[in-house]
């Protein structure tokens, strides 16, 4: 399979899963029905945004081209992917990298995200049998070449120390941030509030933390948020927001609520499920690590794309584009593609 050919199935794979393929709607019941959290909604805004932006074929084309991707290695390597689970298809771009690489790949799938990858890989080697040479599963990762592992801070550690002696990525927990002007338009809160609310906030690109000016005015943001209010209805959603609740009154801490998500003043880019940290900042003092591209536990920062040059450094995600990635968003700024085309 040299590169044009694999690009080809990649894009036979984004038309399947936009599909109403019966086999396909039937994994995607039984992901569901595996994990609470990965709701019907949430299941079709990720396959679709793979398809979107993964399985294109000029997409996939312009990408492979600027590494030189060609036939492949003349000496492939197995890379061992561990894949996070929370939330649908997670691990896809590290599946896609690895196998348009020309590699060949060991994964070992998420509990909580084990159904998708497998019927799509499944399907992949149904349109071209050679692919079952390239890809495989296991219940665990040993005699590898390199690995790629994505995990807690805690699995990091655990990461670091078995693989030290190969090639290897680790990944470990990152969130992202905002930064409001206080002239937005109700557009663009509209569109923030699917930076924090899909797939429940616990993607590494969901916004968990408000960057405000002082005197700024929530309720505007609060009223925009409205769109998600049904989340509440969701009871694995709404027992997070009744514990959160709690917690907050019984420390007396100040909060805002819009009935499906708490705002609360707090200096910690991360925030538990239903909870929206905010801080305030004064204009012309120095940025804060978070948006200073100097805070390790940051994706990315979203923003106005009318925020004057220099306000913040390196690139502003706009408003709503935060759980959209492209092939070139690299998570945690790694370059996938260039690790695996420099193996040994």
């Amino acid at each position: 399979m040299n590169v044009d050919h694999r690009i080809d199935l990649l894009a036979e794979l984004g038309a399947y899963c936009l599909s109403a393929d019966p086999a396909w709607l039937t994994a995607q019941r039984k992901a569901h029905a595996a994990n609470g959290w990965f709701t019907p909604e949430f299941i079709t805004l990720a396959v679709r945004g793979i398809a979107a932006e993964y399985l294109q074929r000029d997409k996939l084309r312009a990408w492979t081209a600027k590494y030189g991707v060609g036939e492949g290695p003349p000496d492939p390597r197995t890379v061992g992917l561990t894949m996070a689970g929370n939330i649908p298809l997670v691990g896809f771009h590290d599946c896609l990298s690895v196998f348009l690489s020309g590699h060949r790949q060991l994964i070992k799938p998420s509990a909580k995200d084990d159904i998708l990858i497998r019927h799509l890989v499944q399907h992949l080697a149904t349109l071209e049998p050679a692919v079952a040479e390239k890809i495989a599963f296991a219940e665990r990762l040993a005699g590898c070449d390199a690995y790629i592992a994505t995990g807690s801070n805690n699995s990091a550690r655990y990461f670091e120390y078995y693989f030290a002696r190969y090639p290897h990525i680790i990944r470990r927990n990152r969130t992202s941030v905002a930064w409001l002007t206080g002239e937005e338009s109700l557009q663009e809160l509209d569109a923030l509030a699917d930076d924090v609310y899909q797939y429940f906030g616990l993607g590494c690109r969901n916004v968990t933390q408000l960057y405000v000016p002082e005197n700024y005015d929530f309720l505007s943001l609060l009223q925009a948020f409205r769109k998600y209010n049904y989340l509440s209805q969701l009871s694995k959603y709404k027992h997070n927001y009744d514990y959160q609740l709690t917690l907050l009154i019984l420390n007396k801490k100040a909060y805002m609520s819009n009935e499906s998500i708490l705002l609360t003043e707090d200096g910690s880019p991360f925030s538990p499920i239903s909870v929206l940290n905010y801080r305030y900042y004064r204009p012309g003092e120095p940025l804060p690590p978070p948006v200073s591209g100097n805070d390790p536990d940051i994706q990315c920062v979203v923003g106005s794309t009318g925020l004057a040059a220099g306000t913040l450094p390196g690139p502003v995600i706009p408003f709503g584009r935060a759980q959209q990635p492209r092939l070139e968003d690299y998570a945690d700024g790694v370059d996938t593609l260039q690790f695996l085309k420099s193996l040994p």
